[in-house]
């Protein structure tokens, strides 16, 4: 029986983190992929990316597709000031038109030519009410697209997919996921903001998980 093999799309976020840890525990993710798409938080968001490849000891390539930023929202590129009011908070100031599919695409065609059957990703129950690239018919319809543009047929799988975040803190506690090195926020810096909508989100799921298994994670505001 053939040896089923893949690639880990990551973000160096939470729900990226604990997929790769859920693929590792079955052994057989073979490289992770990160994208520089001159997002805001590519530096904190390679460190944390950096860091997961050491802890697994897998190999990590990058790619750079920075065209991308010129469809995003001013407040999510690379150098876009850290103004007070700028919280990044609603779809508009986040969504980057198709950034999902063409994450999974790129990501797709390097696991084919590495002889991969799935890309690894990390989506997530509470974010697909807002973001549809995250949902399971999205899964679904990628999948069969997939089928057609590539020869092996990769899939794309996500473990964290039918969760909410504090249903992921607590998987990756389970499987031993290095969480304090997990970079959620939408911004740039020493520490996650605590304020975009994504350091709230993350928030939230610390505060619902038993303080025995909170992972240390640091924002620079309180709330």
């Amino acid at each position: 029986m053939n040896r089923r093999r893949t690639v880990a799309l990551v973000s160096g976020g939470l729900d990226s983190t604990v997929s790769l840890a859920a693929a590792h525990a079955n052994g057989h993710v073979e490289q992770l992929i990160f994208f520089d798409y001159g997002q805001r938080a590519l530096a904190p968001e390679r460190g944390a990316v950096t860091a997961l490849a050491s802890y697994y000891g897998l190999p990590l390539r990058e790619i750079n597709i920075r065209w991308l930023a010129g469809l995003a929202p001013d407040g999510m590129r690379a150098g876009a000031p850290r103004k007070a009011a700028d919280t990044l908070d609603s779809l508009d100031d986040v969504w980057i038109p198709n950034r999902n599919g063409v994450f999974l695409n790129v990501a797709s065609a390097f696991a084919e030519r590495r002889g991969c059957n799935a890309v690894v990703c990390g989506f997530n129950r509470e974010e697909a009410e807002e973001f549809p690239d995250n949902s399971p018919e999205f899964v679904r319809r990628t999948n069969d697209a997939l089928a057609y543009s590539t020869r092996n047929g990769v899939t794309v799988e996500s473990a964290t997919l039918d969760l909410d975040k504090t249903g992921i803190i607590a998987l990756g506690v389970r499987l031993g996921a290095p969480l304090s090195v997990v970079w959620s926020c939408y911004r740039d810096g020493e520490r996650m903001c605590g304020r975009c909508a994504s350091c709230r989100r993350l928030r939230a799921a610390l505060a619902g998980t038993p303080e025995d298994d909170r992972p240390v994670v640091e924002f620079e505001e309180t709330p």
